[in-house]
């Protein structure tokens, strides 16, 4: 039986339909970037139980290997995949990808656009203040918003 990830349901809850117009387009070429090591989160009432890589554009390396500061413009992109058979040596299907994206002009998120998006590339609905800033705001505001650090690309 497939079960619809917890993070989509709960966009969908939090979101309405008129953030799906202001989506931003998921970057084409994101997957050539830097990417991340494998981080497992196997807390299944983690609301994100599951497997991720980062993929950071080259101005978000620049912000990484300076200590979490981050130019205008810079671009990291998570992709989120189910853990398959409860294998988590096993990347289970893709189930949503999410973009910060630095713009200044975002007061109310710290500077960042977040989107996200269905494993389609489709815009999710994402609720940007309520679904991620308030957790970007309580567990990374050191470190301009962003949770990841520069030891997620340590291979």
């Amino acid at each position: 039986m497939h079960m619809v990830p917890r993070m989509m349901l709960l966009f969908a809850l939090l979101c309405p339909a008129v953030c799906l117009a202001a989506a931003p387009a998921l970057p084409k070429a994101y997957q050539k970037w830097q990417k991340s090591e494998r981080k497992v989160v196997t807390d299944k009432s983690s609301l994100f139980y599951g497997i991720h890589y980062i993929y950071a554009d080259k101005k978000a390396m620049q912000g990484y290997k300076g200590g979490n500061k981050f130019p205008e413009g810079s671009s990291i992109v998570v992709e989120h995949f189910n853990i398959k058979d409860g294998n988590s040596a096993a990347d289970g299907s893709k189930n949503m990808v999410v973009l910060m994206r630095k713009d200044k002009r975002m007061k109310d998120t710290g500077g960042w656009l977040f989107a996200g998006f269905g494993a389609d590339g489709k815009p999710s609905g994402l609720d940007p203040v309520g679904t991620c800033f308030g957790c970007h705001q309580k567990d990374a505001a050191q470190r301009d918003f962003v949770i990841s650090t520069i030891n997620d690309f340590k291979h």
